[in-house]
């Protein structure tokens, strides 16, 4: 359900937040409820053909050429998936610098904009205004940065090493066999509701796709291939995959987007804290680390009942 007990109907309001729209489509699959392929039927057939393909002529093309479906006029079927990452990097707000000199970010990339659940719509005010708090920050740090900056020459050949490895690895794990495992495991057991068994049990399966890092194969030309690419790619997702589910072990609580079954309501203490990842000689470590201060001007807008303001 949406929200109430059993007796209320599971049936979300027309516009329902995609967070509460996803729960309820996890509780229907989750009880048995869900369509063939494990999501639920989205209906709007019984608007007009031409009004559906004028508002939706990406998601109608979609559905027809990939699956032979006509939305129009059969319904489809959808599920939750993963839409946007509400961690990240941790940033000065005014400059986009990171605690790593050099390194700048901006957008999604980076953490603590929308507390715990995402607005619709924000993550694009978000980039233009932080992307530009970055970009004059980088911009700065340049001007005032004398000569460049010396780079050990065994690192880079390394790194070298480190990129060319699955091309030359003729056999091998393929990348996008590791990347299906990696989505079933977040799916599964670090998904729309989290409970402390589930949780450790995908840490350990995460530890276990990391161990098969060095066995990826992507045995080709450097031209176009993306399974080399993804190669890559799986060393930072599992780094964040595993930052996730560890920060959702730790945090005892439900909020917002985080929901945890055996921890269904919001603990108080929580509320003043981020949780912050770092790296500790290759090991994760987790800190709870407090809110930074809301600026007198901030306050002074949010206090203010002036219509003007709101």
């Amino acid at each position: 359900t949406v929200s109430g007990g059993k007796s209320d109907a599971r049936r979300p309001p027309e516009l329902s937040t995609r967070d509460n729209v996803a729960r309820a489509i996890y509780t229907e699959v989750k009880e048995g409820r869900g369509s063939p392929h494990g999501g639920v039927f989205l209906d709007i057939s019984y608007q007009d053909p031409e009004h559906v393909k004028k508002k939706l002529p990406s998601m109608y093309h979609q559905f027809k050429d990939l699956a032979d479906v006509d939305i129009t006029a059969t319904p489809m079927e959808v599920g939750p998936t993963m839409h946007y990452i509400m961690g990240g990097v941790r940033v000065d707000a005014d400059t986009g610098q990171s605690r790593v000199p050099g390194l700048f970010a901006a957008g999604e990339v980076t953490g603590g904009m929308h507390g715990a659940n995402r607005l619709g719509g924000n993550s694009l005010s978000d980039l233009l205004v932080f992307g530009r708090r970055a970009g004059l920050g980088a911009a700065q740090y340049v001007k005032t940065t004398s000569g460049l900056a010396k780079v050990d020459e065994g690192q880079i050949q390394a790194a070298i090493q480190e990129m060319e490895a699955p091309l030359q690895r003729n056999e091998g794990i393929n990348p996008y066999d590791l990347h299906k495992q990696l989505t079933q495991t977040m799916s599964t057991y670090v998904g729309i509701y989290r409970e402390e068994a589930d949780l450790l049990t995908g840490i350990k399966k995460l530890e276990e796709l990391k161990s098969q890092l060095p066995k990826l194969s992507a045995h080709n030309t450097k031209v176009y291939n993306p399974g080399w690419h993804l190669c890559h790619d799986l060393k930072n997702m599992l780094i964040c995959a595993e930052a996730i589910a560890r920060s959702a072990l730790s945090r005892k609580e439900s909020r917002g987007a985080h929901s945890r079954i055996d921890y269904p309501n919001l603990e108080t203490k929580l509320s003043t804290v981020n949780t912050a990842v770092s790296n500790d000689h290759g090991t994760m470590k987790l800190e709870q680390t407090p809110l930074p201060q809301m600026p007198a001007e901030l306050k002074e807008l949010f206090a203010s009942k002036d219509p003007k303001h709101g």
